[in-house]
């Protein structure tokens, strides 16, 4: 049964409302101040509450205020009784967060169909609220899918931690990393656009195909190779409009050196304990899918002990700081300069000083981040 608070301090309304709504079968709940009012509303989370303007202790605005906001009733629909007629006075009710207006002498066909109405509308926004948290169930356990498949950390005789954080709306950040054969290490991170599962699924299916080397014929020690293969594989369309950022790296142990290229995909940045400065490490490139015809280049740089490799989605650095602005792939950059001047940070204490940076104190995009550490 419908639930319907009445708040007001007239008896004579009161008894009013109260058989005229209970005859239409709703099971109605009176108040006779504003105060009691928020009591029982929170008692009873009704369905719909209809409520006098002037009242002792709280008025009908005052009731109105504080109910909208608080989470749990803020669905509620909220009828103001009033004997005023101003449009002054409605846009303040309005403003309050009323959703309706009846005005005495109640007109009892009136105050029926209105509350029909709000009724109609409660319903609908509970049904979509139940859509919502169906919704954001499904991308939650989405996000812990793409969690689980990613790798676990290297110890030995490379140190890789790794990161990733969804935001609100799952995304396409997805990396990897694994030797392909005992001297040769494959790390990649890739960021394909758009949020929810339409940026996360073709993400994933990337992962599994360079993971399992689906495309015949291509030598996945040659960076360029890959890229040109995922390039021509996803192509944009009308049916496909994603198009997709990456960084592919291997490392070849024994002779200590990195040969990587890029698409479109923030550089990775190679810092050393010894020396000050980070090295960028980038090749031209346009993201992959944009023109089927576009070709890749690889690029190598010798590893010397004790450097840091970082590579990561944007998401890391396009956040707005304290000063309202972006915080930026160099403020980013000298972010870590400044860590490492102070020793070898770990991948927490990186997370941990950019949230700090960050103006709302929570990323708002998904991202991703990976630090490989040398021996």
């Amino acid at each position: 049964m419908v639930k319907i608070l009445i708040i007001d301090d007239d008896p004579i309304t009161q008894l009013l409302l109260r058989r005229t709504l209970e005859k239409q079968g709703y099971q109605v709940t009176i108040a006779s101040n504003g105060q009691e009012g928020l009591s029982k509303a929170q008692q009873l989370c009704p369905a719909l509450i209809i409520c006098d303007w002037m009242m002792p202790l709280l008025d009908g605005i005052g009731v109105c205020q504080q109910l909208k906001s608080n989470p749990k009733l803020s669905a509620t629909f909220f009828i103001l009784l009033t004997s005023r007629s101003d449009l002054e006075d409605r846009i303040a009710g309005l403003n309050a967060g009323a959703d309706e207006f009846l005005t005495k002498p109640i007109d009892m066909s009136e105050l029926q169909a209105r509350v029909r109405a709000g009724l109609r509308l409660y319903h609908l926004n509970q049904d979509l609220q139940e859509q919502t948290q169906k919704l954001e169930a499904e991308l939650a356990e989405a996000a812990q899918y793409v969690r689980s498949i990613l790798p676990a950390p290297l110890q030995l005789p490379i140190q890789i931690q790794s990161r990733f954080i969804p935001s609100s709306q799952l995304g396409g950040d997805c990396f990897d990393y694994y030797w392909l054969t005992p001297d040769i290490l494959i790390l990649y991170l890739l960021d394909v656009s758009g949020h929810g599962l339409g940026a996360a699924l073709p993400s994933v299916s990337i992962l599994n195909m360079l993971r399992s080397q689906a495309f015949p014929g291509i030598n996945y020690q040659q960076p360029h190779e890959v890229l040109h293969a995922l390039n021509q594989r996803f192509t944009m369309s009308p049916e496909n409009p994603k198009y997709l950022t990456i960084w592919y790296g291997v490392y070849h142990h024994s002779r200590q050196e990195l040969v990587y290229a890029s698409a479109g995909h923030p550089p990775a940045l190679l810092m050393s304990a010894l020396e000050p400065g980070i090295q960028t490490l980038k090749t031209p490139g346009l993201p992959l899918g944009m023109f089927a015809e576009f070709t890749y280049q690889s690029q190598s740089c010798n590893i010397t002990p004790h450097q840091t490799l970082y590579i990561f989605s944007d998401g890391i650095y396009e956040i707005p700081n304290t000063n309202h602005q972006l915080l930026g792939l160099e403020g980013f950059s000298q972010l870590l300069q400044q860590l490492h001047q102070t020793g070898a940070p770990t991948i927490e204490t990186i997370l941990d000083q950019v949230q700090e940076c960050c103006e709302h104190q929570h990323f708002t995009d998904d991202l991703a981040l990976m630090q490989v550490v040398f021996p």
